[in-house]
């Protein structure tokens, strides 16, 4: 399979983390390749990150003779990654959460509520955990804290009663049958405006599946540590999940000081690490969106390393 994907916020991206010649660079989301391919564009050497094995392939193929080096990893593991390939310090870190245009179009991987398929999701195919296991095996406690902290759904409690009633007869096993179970739970009244009925779900069920929320902050902090001084990391995140944890994450980096607001000097000695490069998040222009209406969502926030 060609991995195809239309990148977002590609220019801002590569141009917020101030790409020069000769510098180390990581994509810890290197999906399609379209940010790799203008840092190396501008001269850059690009360390690619995916956990899904067809990205890797394709980058392979797609940048072979380049100063690039495909690494088949979870990019919660930078500091082995970067210990294994006898990196000390990045010039800069770039990711672009969430899961990519070619996982949701190839109908098999059970990404997507518009395609028939297995109930699978796993980024990593050679991951343990499927959408089928949380479905069929979760509890209902389980399910309803998925359903409504990753997928902020205010019919979280029916979809999750109408899942157990139906798995009590036979297992849920298709990505459709699971549409029509939520499209059964939520009101008509309610389906009538908005989004897709099962988008708050399967993206709820996609995050538990490959643990994206877990492991962010660690890997933000991780990824920090290794930037050289003036080194900058800029993240893409498409919903406010993500958005939240990047914002305070960099803003405890930047704050540095842990100590209650009333003590009169700082007596934890943590320093700022981190200054934003812009106060505001960078959003998709009005011309890209026409473009990619999948950019719709999506914010760029972007540190430089100071210490």
């Amino acid at each position: 399979m060609e991995f195809n994907h239309v990148t977002v916020l590609l220019e801002e991206t590569v141009d917020s983390i101030g790409v020069k010649k000769g510098g180390i660079y990581a994509d810890f989301t290197l999906g399609g390749g379209g940010h790799t391919s203008l840092i190396l564009e501008r001269g850059g050497t690009v360390i690619g990150i995916d956990r899904d094995i067809t990205a890797i392939e394709n980058a392979k193929r797609r940048f072979e003779g380049q100063s690039f080096t495909p690494v088949h990893d979870n990019f919660s593991n930078i500091k082995d990654i970067a210990q294994r390939l006898g990196i000390e310090h990045f010039d800069g870190i770039i990711a672009d959460l969430g899961v990519s245009s070619p996982q949701l179009d190839e109908a098999e991987r059970g990404f997507s509520y518009m395609h028939d398929a297995p109930l699978d999701m796993r980024m990593n195919r050679s991951d343990a955990l499927t959408a089928r296991e949380v479905v069929n095996t979760y509890s209902s406690s389980e399910l309803f804290r998925i359903i409504s902290t990753y997928g902020e759904e205010r019919w979280a409690s029916r979809i999750v009663d109408f899942i157990i009633k139906q798995r009590e007869k036979k297992s849920i096993e298709t990505t459709y049958e699971l549409v029509d179970i939520i499209k059964a739970a939520i009101p008509l009244s309610a389906r009538k405006d908005g989004p897709h009925p099962a988008k708050r779900t399967f993206q709820a069920i996609r995050i538990e599946v490959n643990g994206e929320l877990k492991i962010l902050e660690g890997a933000i902090r991780d990824g920090v540590s290794l930037l050289k001084k003036g080194g900058r990391m800029g993240i893409i995140t498409f919903h406010s999940l993500e958005d939240r944890i990047v914002k305070t994450t960099f803003a405890s980096l930047e704050n540095g000081c842990t100590c209650p607001k009333d003590f009169p000097v700082c007596v934890c000695g943590n320093k700022s690490v981190v200054k934003h490069v812009t106060r505001k998040p960078l959003l998709p222009s009005k011309e890209e969106l026409e473009r990619n209406p999948r950019a719709r969502s999506s914010k760029l926030r972007t540190v430089e390393k100071i210490i």
